[in-house]
């Protein structure tokens, strides 16, 4: 053998079985031979190319998972994972003006639409009396027919009494709230949080995938206005700012 493949074939042999398995599957998506939520082979069609047991190939695509590389989806395979999408953070700004800014088209459909009485808990929270009327919203945004977003609002009914009217198919919550009520201040929290089964299934992921949660509270002229809790799947997105 000459003496350069008898080195090549020590540096490889150098090189643990499972990360070889990560090697290859890293390279067949930076090259475009595998695309976003294309299907990759079986854990048995790779323990077969690289002559390897199945427990070496599951360490490989189980930690590829963990670093969101790929999806895993018992009885329906392993799937290469979409790319994640920016947002801006410190900013108050709209979800689909996000996705607009990057091409993309925005689209949303509305869950739930109902009027509420604030609890003693929500009354304290948002410096309002206790049974004060509340305006509820659940909305899930699309991005080019992804969903992107759960977006979990309350709004002051006395403040913003026109809410529930709107056609959020034109104007978001986000872009309506800043017209009516401009120049917001406020507080915010992030976690990363797993979903519940009412939250995973309009976000379509498994109940497994962490996500993302940002819960904004924003007043204006120092009232309440509104609360957003916003989840973002963990495999999707990644918040972004300028500071």
């Amino acid at each position: 053998m000459p003496r350069q493949a008898q080195a090549s074939q020590r540096t490889a042999g150098a090189i643990p079985a499972y990360q070889r398995i990560k090697n290859y599957v890293l390279q067949q998506i930076r090259s475009g031979i595998w695309t976003e939520g294309a299907v990759i082979p079986t854990e048995l069609a790779l323990c077969k190319q690289f002559s390897v047991s199945r427990m070496t190939v599951h360490r490989a695509l189980r930690e590829l998972t963990a670093d969101q590389v790929l999806l895993r989806y018992q009885g329906s395979g392993t799937y290469v994972a979409p790319a994640k999408i920016p947002a801006t953070l410190i900013e108050i700004r709209s979800i689909a003006q996000d996705i607009r800014d990057r091409g993309h088209q925005h689209s949303c459909k509305v869950l739930q639409l109902q009027q509420l009485q604030a609890s003693s808990a929500q009354a304290k929270r948002f410096r309002l009396r206790a049974g004060a009327p509340l305006f509820h919203s659940l909305i899930i945004h699309y991005e080019n027919e992804i969903p992107i977003q759960l977006e979990d609002r309350l709004v002051d009914a006395c403040r913003v009494p026109e809410y529930l009217q709107q056609d959020w198919s034109q104007m978001t919550p986000n872009e309506y709230l800043m017209r009516v009520a401009p120049d917001p201040t406020g507080l915010y929290t992030i976690e990363v949080k797993l979903p519940s089964a009412d939250t995973a299934e309009p976000l379509d992921i498994p109940l497994d995938q962490p996500c993302l949660v940002l819960d904004r509270v924003t007043f204006s002229s120092d009232a309440f206005t509104s609360q957003a809790v916003m989840w973002y799947p963990g495999n999707r997105y990644k918040l972004a700012g300028k500071i």
